[in-house]
């Protein structure tokens, strides 16, 4: 490393200005040795500094690093682990979490994992989260354990389920043997991620099976995340189950359901809705009930024309 990169830094503003130009002349160095393929990976000092630079105030900046570390790939991840878990500038600490988001080396799982549940930076925790979800299947598991643990804040389990659900296709084998899980949180996410499993792969017959078995949950997040999937899906042969949801005692059940008849667009279900509303107490429901009514009313004249 050469002297001018590790010059000692004199106070005040005049630091800022050396630490940018030691950045400046650091990423030239290194782009100019991963141009000509002659980086050497095993450089730890290089390294560390590299990842250091990650703090440097100018946003830009903070990019090229990133996207340098990005290139030179998995020997980055170690030094971006270490920063993430400990680095005391919480600047450093979030661009190594979006790095690390680059490079999806599944080495960095546990060491985001712990980022995302005792950081106390919500930027870092969005970082690590988003970076968990890039790793795709390797993730699934401890996401899955997250989700499952009663110590862990509803906030944090909606990183989570977001995450599955961003991971999709690629996690089915772990999501498809959870929807029986003992946890209403998880079978809750299952079914969320599962949907964006359908919107990739609408043939999917066993997920939109598991949905529409949801819909028999014996918990109230679970129905209603499963009748909003398939209206959202506009899965037509979801129709007869949404009707029997319809009557279920709890009533954000019914009102789940409702939303998911008026989705799926089936001028029959007007009649059964009719019915339902005759038959409804809930306030909420029945304004639901008369909204599904009414659009496809419309919808079905429309059709006529």
């Amino acid at each position: 490393m050469s002297n001018e990169l590790h010059s000692p830094i004199p106070p005040g503003n005049d630091a800022n200005l050396q630490f940018q130009a030691e950045t400046d002349a650091l990423l030239a160095k290194v782009s100019e040795q991963v141009d000509l393929e002659i980086f050497d990976p095993h450089d730890e000092e290089l390294l560390t500094d590299l990842v250091e630079r990650l703090g440097d105030p100018r946003g830009l900046i903070r990019l090229r690093v990133a996207t340098t570390l990005g290139e030179i790939g998995e020997p980055a991840t170690p030094f971006l682990m270490t920063a993430l878990a400990s680095h005391e500038n919480v600047v450093v600490r979030r661009a190594a979490g979006k790095t690390l988001t680059i490079i999806a080396d599944p080495r960095a799982v546990p060491t985001l994992v712990h980022a995302l549940l005792n950081d106390e930076d919500t930027v870092v925790q969005g970082s690590a989260v988003g970076a968990l979800a890039r790793m795709g299947a390797a993730s699934v598991p401890v996401l899955l354990e997250i989700l499952g643990s009663p110590d862990q804040p509803e906030s944090t389990k909606g990183h989570v389920a977001w995450a599955l659900s961003f991971i999709g296709s690629e996690a089915k084998s772990y999501l498809y043997r959870e929807i029986d899980s003992d946890s209403p949180a998880i079978r809750a996410a299952v079914v969320g991620a599962i949907t964006k499993i359908v919107q990739e792969n609408p043939e999917e017959d066993v997920a939109l099976n598991l949905l529409i078995r949801s819909l028999k949950d014996t918990e109230a997040m679970v129905r209603c995340e499963a009748a909003a999937a398939l209206g959202n899906l506009t899965y037509r042969p979801a129709r007869v189950p949404l009707l029997d949801l319809l009557h279920h005692p709890d009533w954000e059940s019914r009102k789940s359901a409702a939303l998911a008849l008026m989705k799926l667009g089936d001028k029959q279900s007007i009649s059964d809705l009719e019915a339902a509303l005759a038959q409804e107490s809930e306030t909420s429901v029945q304004t639901i009930l008369k909204l599904a009514i009414s659009q496809l009313d419309k919808k079905s004249n429309l059709e006529d024309w």
